[in-house]
């Protein structure tokens, strides 16, 4: 498989939390994406790895992403090792993504920023040769980084996910165990209510998309300077 866009994370739904609207959007652009949950979130204070699987695999569907798969990594104990990075290289190497997008590199959650430094090295060990990995050597060519829970932090660039909005927020809704929960569910401390959520997907989305113009966005951070060829067309009014 070849994907031209893959998204990298930690956990089930953070993908769709995060960068859902950017990967439905490139779907509808003719792309092809992709996603790789590095956990199952076992270690979550609602539902159960299975759950969270089939959660995944509905969200999965609703964003039309041709590829989607779980590492099975320990959740809360994901750490920087060859074993880890080694198995996020095997999968590059296989779904040869032309973009990658990984977590922020900073963070409450050590299993996110942990996850944005195994997406990094694990895409660099996939381009040697001489790795004794299965594969051929192969290296993407961008990596982008979400900042969305990251708002001190200034994005290079945002996408325009108005049209894609609902669609990305019937994704997040897919997991129902962590937003929707019975009441036979543990209560956790960090626990978002459906109306809470609800209200914080809206309020993210339009804190982006008020900076360029537009109802919802997604943010983006790339590491090297953005090449612009056409300086007339540059789209955001400065006045």
């Amino acid at each position: 498989m070849k994907l031209d866009l893959l998204a990298i994370a930690a956990h089930p739904d953070d993908v769709e939390l995060t960068c859902g609207g950017t990967l439905l959007k490139a779907v509808e652009q003719g792309y092809k994406t992709g996603i790789l949950d590095l956990t199952a979130g076992e270690m979550g204070t609602r539902g159960t790895p299975e759950t969270r699987l089939k959660e995944a695999a509905r969200a999965a569907r609703i964003m039309r992403v041709s590829h989607r798969e779980n590492l099975r990594l320990p959740d809360a104990h994901l750490e920087v090792n060859e074993e880890y990075k080694l198995a996020v290289a095997r999968r590059i190497r296989a779904l040869k993504p032309r973009t990658v997008i990984l977590p922020y590199w900073e963070g409450r959650h050590p299993d996110h920023y942990i996850a944005a430094r195994l997406g990094y090295e694990g895409c660099f060990l996939a381009g040697l040769k001489q790795l004794p990995i299965e594969g051929e050597a192969f290296r993407p060519f961008k990596v982008l980084y979400s900042t969305v829970y990251h708002r001190e932090v200034q994005p290079t660039f945002v996408v325009d996910i108005t049209r894609q909005f609902a669609r990305r927020y019937r994704a997040i809704l897919a997991y129902r165990s962590q937003f929707c929960p019975t009441s036979k569910d543990k209560k956790s401390k960090v626990d978002i209510p459906l109306d809470r959520l609800h209200h914080e997907v809206n309020l993210i989305a339009r804190y982006y998309g008020q900076m360029v113009g537009v109802e919802y966005a997604e943010p983006f951070l790339a590491k090297e300077v953005m090449q612009v060829e056409d300086v007339v067309t540059l789209p955001v009014r400065s006045i």
